[in-house]
Formats: C-alpha cells, sequence, structure tokens
C-alpha cells in the first residue's frame, strides 16, 4: 500500500487538557476557546490572507493520543450508550485507520504577535496539543446541507443534567480574571454529561474531576444534577498557557 507523509501546519492550545470531558462535537460548548499556532514553515500571514472574511473554518487533525492504537472495523458510539457497533466509517470514532478527524469551528479571529502567526477559535472540541494536518473556509452554502439526513446523530445531543455551584466554586471563579465565561464554561462542558456511557445508568452519587484550562475542576453527580464543589489552580503551569 502506499504511505503518504503529513507534515502538520499548526497545534492547538486548547482549554481540554485531557480526553476527558471533551464534548463530542465541535460548537457543542461556544465558550471553549482555542489558538492554533502556526508551524515555522506555514508562520506567514500570506497563508491566511482573505480567511478573516470567514466566520468559520474547518480544521482536519490527527487523532495523537489515539492514533497509534490502531484501528477498529467496528465501534460503540457513546451516542448509542456504547451498546450498539457500527462500522467505524459510519461514526466520528477515533479509533480510525489513518487517525483524521475534522471539526467545524468558529474563527473569532487572526493574530500575528511577536512573530507568532495565531488563528482565535471558538467552539473547539480538541484535546491541547492537537497536530493540524489542514484549514479550509466553511462554505454555508455547499457545507450546510438543511435536508441532509444523520442517521443515529439525526439530531443535537441533549441531556436533562442541571448544574450548581458551591460557594467555595464561585468564588474561586469570581476572584480569577483570566476568563470571563468560565462558569458558563464549565456549565456547558457538564451540561453535555462527559461521563462514560455504562457510568450514566448508576444512581447513587459519583465524584469526578477534570482539567480545562490551568483549572482542576472536581464535581458530584447524583441522578441528572452536577454540583461543582472545588475549583483549584495547577501546581505548575506557564504563563503560556493563560
Amino acid at each position: 500500500m502506499e504511505t503518504i507523509t503529513i507534515t502538520p501546519v499548526g497545534y492547538i492550545k486548547s482549554p481540554y487538557k485531557q480526553k476527558f470531558a471533551i464534548p463530542r462535537q465541535p460548537r457543542l460548548v461556544p465558550e471553549a476557546k482555542a489558538r492554533l499556532e502556526f508551524c515555522p514553515d506555514f508562520n506567514r500571514e500570506e497563508f491566511v490572507r482573505g480567511l478573516d472574511a470567514f466566520s468559520h473554518v474547518w480544521l482536519l487533525f490527527r487523532f495523537h493520543e489515539t492514533a497509534e492504537k490502531g484501528y477498529s472495523a467496528l465501534v460503540r458510539p457513546p451516542r448509542l450508550g456504547g451498546n450498539e457497533r457500527k462500522g467505524v466509517f459510519a461514526t466520528r470514532a477515533t479509533f480510525r485507520p489513518n487517525g483524521i478527524g475534522m471539526s467545524a469551528v468558529k474563527l473569532d479571529g487572526i493574530e500575528y504577535h511577536q512573530g507568532q502567526l495565531s488563528l482565535l477559535l471558538s467552539g473547539v472540541d480538541l484535546l491541547d496539543g492537537t497536530p493540524i494536518i489542514d484549514i479550509k473556509p466553511y462554505l454555508p452554502y455547499s457545507d450546510g446541507q438543511l435536508d441532509a439526513t444523520a442517521g443515529f446523530a439525526d439530531s443535537r445531543p441533549e441531556t436533562a443534567m442541571t448544574v450548581s455551584f458551591s460557594d467555595t466554586a464561585l468564588d474561586f471563579i469570581t476572584q480569577q480574571s483570566h476568563y470571563p465565561e468560565l462558569q458558563a464554561f464549565i456549565t456547558n462542558v457538564l451540561k453535555q454529561d462527559p461521563r462514560p456511557a455504562y457510568k450514566k445508568k448508576r444512581s447513587e452519587q459519583q465524584e469526578y474531576g477534570m482539567s480545562l484550562y490551568h483549572y482542576n475542576i472536581r464535581w458530584r453527580v447524583e441522578g441528572d444534577h452536577n454540583h461543582v464543589f472545588d475549583i483549584t489552580t495547577e501546581q505548575q503551569f506557564s504563563e503560556s498557557d493563560k
């Protein structure tokens, strides 16, 4: 078989530091802000001339943390509760033959600062450090087909999950100034119910943690309710992580 070598054009700096809690599709959490920093060979404004006229872009990327684990012909989509198998090409699962994913995200701006070209993005569903292999403008007349059908994923995923915050967590959110939308960001991530499918059927109280930006967030789940009881800053982070 022919071997094709692909070189990343840039890498994502994302608030999602681990796979757990990443939305399963783009734009489900609009507060998820990210930066795409171009690699040296593509770090020139000529590559993005005219892109600022588009509101959204397609990102083609590599599932870098799962690509080396190989692929599977059949996968269990979380949308179906993890109980039914579908062909990998009928899903957007990560375990694909070439480990390539795609996301249509909002383009908030283009920045060239101190010699670094970046795209400012929102609504991302990408892990921090994800290699981007191509960027294409989103074309509404072509890419947004109103009469399209989508099989078992024909509607936006919705849950009945509600979210509350302890006084301690709210105080932390109020005192930090880096992310004005932090409470809304956490709320919308948790409303997606990031738990594994097999744990969603449990009725007893469950406790979880996740990393967003350089914060550790802990919450409890009981029934259809999430209660964020603690937010702390990770012990080590650089100014560039902010």
